[in-house]
């Protein structure tokens, strides 16, 4: 009998990792440069999930500085970021436990973010959960990024798995999922700008502790 290979795809911003204040540090870090008053978390959270230049030209248009800057800027703010992209960040509740348990149960895992790839790496040593992953996909790593389908579809092909979920928190994460045509968990805790109501063909979790069994009843197979 054939085997099956299953694969799990977590994005990392807002689902296994609550990163928006290192986000925030940087990006009034660079305001501060610009002698610009900082931006209230709340504001920067409702500017991530397209990556972190569309991050920054958000930010660009909130304090009303000339788009034409945006490569210097773009550039500075992802300097200071990587400097301590984990420094204020942690892994939410449950996550540690969920891919401990998700690992033992043979699942290939993989990371697929459009935050870049440099940092997404860093903040996976930095909390000890590169362990977990065979492949990791930043917003840079192809010429496209979510909710374009091809990063989500480039990681299934390097797990080389036949079946796989994708779990995630935001409106750019059902959508990809949706245009690769794989089954999507949605995390009600994390940077989504909807109503859950929104995730209608979506299954939501509010806690990880849901995921094994949840991905175990998904993906099996007669």
């Amino acid at each position: 009998m054939e085997t099956r290979m299953n694969g799990l795809i977590f994005d990392l911003d807002g689902t296994l990792i609550d990163s928006a204040p290192d986000i925030q540090a940087a990006v009034n870090k660079m305001l501060a440069e610009e002698g610009i008053s900082p931006l209230d978390l709340a504001t920067v959270i409702s500017f991530i999930g397209n990556g972190m230049p569309k991050l920054v030209e958000r930010v660009l248009h909130a304090v009303q500085l000339p788009l034409e800057r945006h490569s210097a800027l773009y550039e500075k703010t992802l300097l200071l970021y990587n400097q301590a992209p984990s420094a204020l960040s942690q892994p939410y509740e449950g996550v540690v436990e969920m891919l401990e348990t998700l690992a033992a149960q043979g699942h290939r895992l993989a990371i697929c973010t459009n935050k870049p790839a440099e940092p997404a790496q860093q903040i996976l040593q930095d909390f000890n959960l590169e362990r977990f992953f065979e492949v990791v996909v930043g917003g840079d790593s192809l010429s496209v990024k979510k909710p374009n389908p091809a990063p989500l579809q480039h990681c299934v092909a390097r797990l080389g798995a036949s079946a796989a979920l994708y779990i995630g928190d935001s409106e750019v994460d059902y959508e990809t999922a949706q245009r690769a045509q794989i089954p999507f968990i949605f995390f009600t805790g994390g940077y989504r700008k909807a109503s859950a109501a929104f995730f209608q063909n979506a299954h939501h979790i509010d806690q990880f502790s849901a995921v094994p069994a949840l991905a175990d009843s998904l993906l099996k197979k007669p």
